[in-house]
């Protein structure tokens, strides 16, 4: 079943951000992950405005987003994201009830 990543960001330090995302497409891909939206526009269609970066990742399982997470090489690359910008960073696991939604879920 796969499991999603929403982050959401707020940058302090373009530079120092860039030594973050120059990293993590290939460790992203080696847990079998994917992007599916990397920092584009977003329009708010309802609520406060939101005008910072957002990411969402695609992985096969909640484990591979732990897996991911917990990676050498991803903690490594993890410390310029620290450095410059504040997150928050959620973890969602898909379900079959896409197709014909139970209104109940």
């Amino acid at each position: 079943m796969p499991a999603y990543v929403v982050s959401m960001m707020s940058i302090s330090d373009a530079d120092t951000y860039r030594k973050y995302t120059d990293r993590t497409p290939p460790i992203v891909k080696r847990h079998g992950g994917k992007f599916l939206a990397r920092g584009g526009d977003i329009l708010t269609v309802e609520g406060e405005e939101y005008n910072d970066r957002m990411v969402i990742l695609e992985f096969p399982s909640r484990q591979a987003i732990l897996d991911w997470y917990a990676d050498p090489e991803y903690e490594d690359a993890r410390v310029f994201r620290h450095a410059s910008s504040d997150a928050r960073i959620l973890v969602i696991d898909g379900n079959d009830n896409t197709q014909d939604p139970d209104p109940k879920l």
